[in-house]
Order: structure tokens, then sequence, then C-alpha cells
């Protein structure tokens, strides 16, 4: 790639191909550019900071605005996706210089739970041209050095750590402090909240939703006249005992029960509202593919305080999944899965820093795998009423669950064909045993996270993206094909150390 003259970023469109080779120019001024919002005196302000120090135009955005020169360090950010399956937020932080102690009262400034955008670029660039690094949250200042302070970041997921939602019933009644309930896809045996003893009325949902499947008084079915579009029904008699309701939830837009449109409606709808994301903020051709590739249905009935995050990764969970946030603050969801989806990109020892390969994680060779779905949210093992007895038993377990395993594997390996049970948000039988099948064909084999650090211009790889390693070390040789599952980048020294499942 050759060397880009300043001039073609004033008139010209950026592609990545250009950002790279600019990155690999040893001529470049690298600038960063940071965006921190920050309370101080009471008031809501943006504090612009630089390592090279930076003044827009009078056409920029923002405009003649000065990015004060004060980074000491470039942000170190180090992102991942848990293996396990479990929400990984990212966290990463930079030096601000406070040499004079002219920013000792930053200290006493409120800075947690505010946005930060990063942007990086060449200090000749117009301010359109700085390419977004970072949109995340500072978690807060400290310091640790009497020359410094230190801000704390964390990804943009950070936002969704909320709860779905705080909103009670507040009518006087016993029932005034409990949470109005909330219902996404198809829901089987859940307690409705009663929101009017005297006309009999109870809430699955807060707001319209998709049917009634059935109710059920101690068992037996009853009936009801439905209110679909107030997430109620009322009873046609008075309760004998505990009602239950399977039910399909929330239709805002349209009835969703699959995975990634039930994520995006509580990234987007639910949580604090000052935190909830925007259409903007969804990386939204990511999100249709996966739909397309994940029509598994789910279903989730919150009716106690649940963390948004929490509920969003258990959804991508249920199907192998995990939520991340791109460079450029987009939410995606990526499948941990083999072979990973995507051209991938190339990699050989001329890439990395010299002997930096090495293997840094083994996994556990797993004979089985047990999964729970279609979740029972009221357990009722004494039920007396004159249902089948086949009616009483599923009634009276929370799981169904379905096995995947491999006799030869757990022979080899001296494993149990009974591991331990992950639940899921699925609810149908064949679908869960398809994911089963999944994880046990990933995990059956030892698998391993090459890890490396990589020059400039490999800056632009993302969480979930496939990336072909060619080396003579490792049974590598021949190239093998994995999933980028880490990145720590530091932007000013050009250094990118990658982790790829194999």
């Amino acid at each position: 790639m050759g060397h880009l003259r300043v001039p073609l970023f004033i008139s010209e469109p950026m592609t990545d191909q250009d950002f790279i080779a600019w990155l690999q120019d040893p001529e470049a001024a690298r600038c960063m550019l940071v965006e921190a919002q920050v309370q101080t005196g009471g008031v809501e302000t943006t504090r612009y900071l630089s390592n090279l120090g930076y003044t827009t135009g009078p056409a920029d955005t923002p405009a003649n605005t000065a990015y004060l020169p004060v980074i000491n360090s470039g942000v170190k950010f180090s992102e991942s996706i848990d293996l396990s399956g479990s929400a990984s937020i990212s966290f990463g932080d930079f030096e601000v210089a406070n040499d004079d102690g002219s920013r000792d009262a930053w200290l006493d400034d409120v800075w947690v739970n505010r946005r930060i955008r990063v942007f990086f670029g060449d200090v000749r660039w117009p301010r359109a041209q700085f390419r977004p690094i970072l949109d995340g949250v500072i978690r807060d200042i400290n310091t640790t050095k009497r020359e410094s302070l230190v801000l704390q970041l964390t990804d943009k997921l950070q936002r969704l750590n909320t709860s779905v939602t705080d909103t009670t019933l507040n009518d006087g009644t016993q029932n005034a402090d409990r949470l109005l309930p909330v219902l996404f896809g198809e829901a089987f045996n859940v307690e409705p909240l009663s929101t009017n003893t005297a006309t009999l009325e109870y809430q699955v949902h807060q707001g319209a939703i998709e049917g009634v499947i059935e109710v059920r008084d101690n068992g037996a079915p009853v009936s009801i006249k439905p209110s679909l579009a107030a997430g109620k029904f009322t009873l046609t008699q008075s309760p004998v005992g505990q009602i239950t309701v399977s039910a399909q939830g929330d239709n805002t837009g349209g009835y969703a029960n699959t995975v990634a449109p039930i994520i995006q409606r509580l990234a987007t709808s639910y949580g604090t509202p000052s935190q909830r994301y925007t259409a903007a903020d969804i990386d939204t051709a990511n999100f249709a593919a996966f739909n397309a590739a994940h029509t598994q249905a789910v279903g989730v009935y919150l009716s106690d305080k649940t963390n948004v995050l929490d509920c969003c990764q258990g959804l991508a969970a249920s199907v192998g999944a995990s939520l991340i946030v791109t460079t450029a603050g987009l939410l995606r969801l990526v499948e941990l899965d083999l072979p990973a989806t995507g051209t991938p990109w190339s990699v050989t020892a001329s890439d990395m820093e010299l002997r930096s390969l090495a293997i840094t994680e083994r996994s556990t060779v797993q004979a089985a795998v047990k999964l729970g779905f279609c979740h029972n949210y009221t357990v009722q093992n004494q039920l007396q009423t004159g249902i089948p007895q086949s009616s009483k038993d599923l009634f009276a377990q929370e799981w169904v669950t379905v096995t995947a395993s491999d006799d030869a594997v757990a022979s080899n390996y001296s494993l149990t064909t009974e591991p331990d049970e992950v639940d899921t948000n699925l609810l149908v039988k064949a679908e869960a045993q398809a994911e089963a099948q999944r994880r046990l064909g990933l995990w059956k084999v030892p698998r391993h996270v090459y890890q490396f650090t990589a020059y400039a211009w490999l800056m632009l790889v993302e969480l979930g993206d496939a990336m072909t390693i060619t080396h003579e070390r490792f049974g590598l040789a021949a190239g093998k094909t994995g999933l980028v599952v880490s990145i720590g980048r530091d932007w000013l020294s050009g250094r990118i150390t990658i982790g790829v499942l194999i």
C-alpha cells in the first residue's frame, strides 16, 4: 500500500484500505481525540482532550473547538468473548496529564456513567476524517500517581446494566409495589400479576401482547376474557387456587419470538431511559443476518427486577451467541462456533511480532451437553385437580431437558455422559436438541486460543471475525481458520493483540 497524501482526505471519503495504509505510514502524525462527558458544578458538559492538541475549523462538528493536549498514553482497550456464554464487558483506561495539579479539581466532578467517545486520525486531517475507535462509558476517574489522572472506561454494554423495568402496579393494594411483568416471545405457566381483585383482572405484560394460549386454576383450564391491547385478561369466575397462564407476549411493532428482535427491543425500549440504545446503536445488518440464521423460538417472562444486559445475554447464550460492541459503538450478536462465518482475515508470521504467537487457553473436552428448555415458570408439584397425570408431571418440573452425547469421546477421555444442565430460553425440543448437538460438536475435541501481537494493518479486526493463521508452529503450517475471541488495541503504538479460537 502506498503513502497517502493528506489532501486526499480533505475532498474524498476515506476507505478502510486508505485508513490501513495510513496506519502503516511512518510519517503519520497519530492523533487521538477524546470527547468525555462530565458533570462539573452541577452542569453537564463535554471535555475535549487529545494527545497532540487539535483545533477544529468553523465547518467542523464540533466547530472551533480546541482539544487539550493532555493525554499521556493511548487508550489501551481489551475486548473478549466469554467462552462460557456469560456477558463480557470490556475495560480500558488512559492517563491525563496533571503535573502541575491544574486538574486536581477534576476529581471532584461526576464522571461515573458518562459517555465517552474516542476518535483517531492524523493531526493534519479535518475532523470529519477521524475514525471512531470507542463509544463507551466512563466508570470513574482515579489517580495513582502525583503527575496524572486516570479515566477508567468500559464499553457501551455498560449502558444495558440497568433494571429492565421499575414500573410498579402502584394502586394502593397489597400488590402496589409489585413490578408490572414483562413478557417476550412465549412463556409457559407463568403467574400473572393480580391487578384488580374485584374484577378478577390479571396482567402478563406492560403493553400489548400477541395472545393468551391458556389460563389455568390449579392446573385446570378456565375461561377468560382477554384484553390483548393491555396485556391483560379477566377471569369469568372466581378462582379456587393458583392462577397461571401460558401466553405469547409483546407485539409492539409485530410479535417477535426469536433472539435478535427481542434483544433489540430490550436494548432500545427498556431499562433506564437515558441509557437506552437507539436504532443507530444497532448493527442492523448483523442483527438481520443473525435473525435469518437463528430462527429458534425463545421466550422470557420477567416479574422481578432483572438486568437488561443479563436478560439479553441469556437470550443470546440460548443459541450459543454473545453480545459485543464494535469499535464504532454498534451492538452485534456473534455466535461462538466453528468454522467462523465471513471472509477470513489472513495472517502469517510476517504480520506478527517475532515470537509473539502462543497458545493461551485450551478448552476442556466435553463428552455430553445437557440443555434445559421450555421453562415452567411456576412449579406446581401438589396439584389435586382432575387433570391428566401427564399434565401434573409437566407442571411439577421446572425444565424439560435434552442431552447430546458421544460415547467414543467419553471412553477416550474417561468422561461422564451425564453433564451439568445448562438452562436456556429455548422452547422447542427439536431446536434444543439441535443446539445441544452443535455445542457437543464444538467442544468434544480440544480447542485452543492462539494469541499473537500484530502490526497496524490488523487494527480494524473485530470480535467475531474469521481469521486464518498460517505459521510454522503449533500445527498451523497449512493454515487454520478460527474465530476472533479477544482483542487488545494500543492505537498510538500501532499494535494489536489478537486471540483466535481454533
